[in-house]
């Protein structure tokens, strides 16, 4: 394939990433956005492979180890669970921080591109491979610590180490301070010990940026690790010359950068307050507000054949699901649920909080894989004025994302963040394992109110013998 082809094709795999990006910003094109994605990909494989730059040796390497990528990612799609996606992305983060740091290693060593390279060229090629190198390895350490804390191998509260933003300028300065010495170097040996200096540097803040940051933050974290893989890749881009994994990755690395943005916004918080740590560091119980009128501690349960009741008997039902409800893998009989009080006339949506579950989007995901219809899947802004006019309020599995104390209690530590007012409902259901505090580590007036009841056990079973209770009475 000649090069003029080959840069036709990446053209063509650029404008199929753009339809993408743009079929995934609403459920609805959501598919149609991923075959766009993934046409441009093994469109952009295919020009590659079968272009200029890669020799008939080469090509047997490359295939090989797309057949054992290939198979390596058919297992995890049939092995995942879709709870364990949040974890699953940030591994695939790590994945590509790892890959630019590698590419940075091989291009500098590359004695080819060292003899074709001098002064101002040379060094434009050495800024490459050092920026490349640093955000790689810092994508690379981030995602990991954001795996172990998704999948629940690491605890989900932040490390906050003695003068932590110290230690984080002191890293940035030897970051510095390593990186004139790499473009002062005379050889290929005299500026590896840099270069590894430096990686070891990056690879220390990568896990000290995301040990600090707590788990009430974490879906801003994948989304922050999401766009910081897409530079990862911009920086493998400049490094090897290749155009479309320069545009590839920018796109990937701003869109993550406005999501980020947008999820910072919908916790009231701002970037660098994320990345400074805090939200979830607190081991004490959120106050209550006395005068607010909340009661003293005590809770009123509710029973899965009254709950059949509540709902039965109403006209207006809002359901708010939350990472409970992913665990339990409840979506299904949710579905159910919902279809049998449609039928029965009773306007039935969903209210979708833009941090709820453990990554950007992750309800989204779990109800459109259990058929749940788009156009009653309303997010915060749409609905939470809707909550007063609301008969039932289902809370599924949620709690940080429909805690009162955000907007009632101004000493919380999540005072001021948007969250979605169930407790205006005439009643309130929430189900839970147990009173246990959220994933912030804050614990919910909401289950003390007078118009809430507390309906404790698997979210699965229970909603099972919602489901039969309603059935029976039909």
């Amino acid at each position: 394939m000649s090069s003029s082809l080959v840069m036709v094709a990446y053209i063509g795999a650029i404008i199929l990433f753009i339809l993408s990006l743009g079929g995934l910003s609403h459920p609805e094109s959501a598919r149609r956005g991923n075959l766009y994605g993934m046409a441009g990909m093994a469109l952009a494989v295919v020009a590659t492979i079968f272009g200029p730059a890669v020799t008939s040796h080469g090509l047997a390497w490359i295939l090989a180890a797309m057949v054992v990528g290939a198979a390596i990612g058919l297992y995890a799609a049939r092995k995942v669970q879709m709870t364990q996606m949040p974890e699953l992305v940030a591994l695939m983060h790590s994945l590509v921080g790892l890959a630019a740091t590698l590419v940075g290693y091989a291009s500098y060593v590359d004695p080819t591109i060292a003899a074709t390279l001098s002064g101002a060229g040379r060094a434009i090629h050495e800024t490459e491979i050092y920026v490349g190198v640093f955000i790689g390895a810092l994508t690379f350490a981030g995602s990991i610590v954001a795996f172990g804390k998704l999948s629940g191998r690491f605890s989900g509260k932040p490390v906050l180490l003695p003068a932590r933003h110290a230690l984080n300028l002191a890293g940035l300065l030897l970051v510095a301070w390593f990186a004139v010495r790499f473009l002062q170097a005379d050889s290929i040996s005299d500026g590896l010990p840099p270069l590894a200096a430096m990686t070891l540097v990056a690879l220390l803040l990568g896990l000290h940026l995301v040990l600090a940051i707590g788990g009430a933050d974490m879906p801003v974290v994948v989304s922050m690790l999401n766009s910081y893989s897409g530079w990862a890749a911009a920086a493998t881009g400049f490094m090897l010359s290749n155009d479309l994994l320069i545009v590839t990755g920018a796109l990937v690395g701003s869109s993550g950068a406005i999501l980020s943005y947008i999820m910072c916004r919908a916790m009231n918080r701002n970037f660098f307050s994320v990345i400074a740590g805090g939200f979830g560091a607190t081991n004490g119980k959120a106050k209550v507000n006395e005068d607010a009128g909340q009661p003293a501690g005590e809770v009123t349960t509710v029973s899965a054949v009254e709950t059949a009741d509540l709902l039965r008997d109403a006209q207006d039902v809002i359901i708010v699901p939350g990472y409970g409800m992913a665990v339990a893998q409840a979506q299904h009989t949710v579905f159910e649920i919902t279809r049998l009080l449609r039928d029965k006339g009773v306007n039935v949506r969903f209210a979708i909080h833009p941090v709820a579950g453990r990554m950007p989007g992750h309800m989204n995901v779990l109800l459109a894989e259990a058929k749940i219809p788009y156009d009653i899947v309303m997010e915060m802004d749409e609905i939470n004025g809707d909550f007063p006019k609301s008969h039932v309020a289902m809370v599924i599995g949620a709690n940080d994302t429909v805690n009162p104390a955000a907007s009632e209690d101004p000493s919380s530590p999540i005072a001021g963040m948007p969250v979605l007012e169930v407790w205006k409902a005439r009643t309130s259901i929430v189900m839970k394992r147990s009173m246990g505090s959220g994933y912030a580590g804050v614990d919910n007036p909401l289950f003390y109110k007078e118009n809430n009841r507390m309906l404790f056990g698997d979210a699965k079973k229970t909603l099972d013998e919602v489901l039969v209770a309603l059935k029976a009475a039909a």
